[in-house]
């Protein structure tokens, strides 16, 4: 949020006595880098969005397929039949495509690895310990 040209956070405007640091000048010769390993688990997952998306796509198509496929009926024309079609034939897509998802989130989570994440925090020491 903008005040005045400054910007604030939740807590509200920023102090005047802080200085705005554009950029950190380090002194590699007085610099500290700490660099922690952890483990951690590592598994691939699907992006959903794109599943239910595809589904409904290939839902589309499958209502398109459906409404020139068969001949062309008295009651209703095509726009019609193409419409109630696409409402059906869109969810199961998308149902489809969501059930699609899951079932592969489930399989590749019974293939999980393990990397090592390294974390490196760069500070000045205490002077005061010193």
């Amino acid at each position: 949020m903008r005040e005045n040209g400054r910007v604030s956070d939740a807590n509200g405007p920023e102090p005047a006595d802080r200085p705005k640091v554009e950029r950190m000048d380090l002194d590699p010769d007085r610099v500290e880098t700490e660099v922690t390993n952890d483990v951690v688990s590592v598994r691939r997952s699907p992006r959903y969005g794109s599943f239910l998306l595809l589904g409904t796509a290939l839902g589309v198509l499958v209502a398109l397929v459906l409404t020139f496929a068969f001949p062309q009926n008295e009651e209703f024309d095509r726009s019609q039949v193409f419409g109630f079609l696409l409402l059906w034939c869109a969810a199961g897509g998308l149902l489809l495509g969501g059930v699609v998802a899951l079932v592969l989130d489930r399989v590749l989570a019974r293939r999980r690895g393990t990397a090592v994440a390294e974390h490196e925090s760069t500070h000045y020491p205490d002077e005061d310990t010193a």
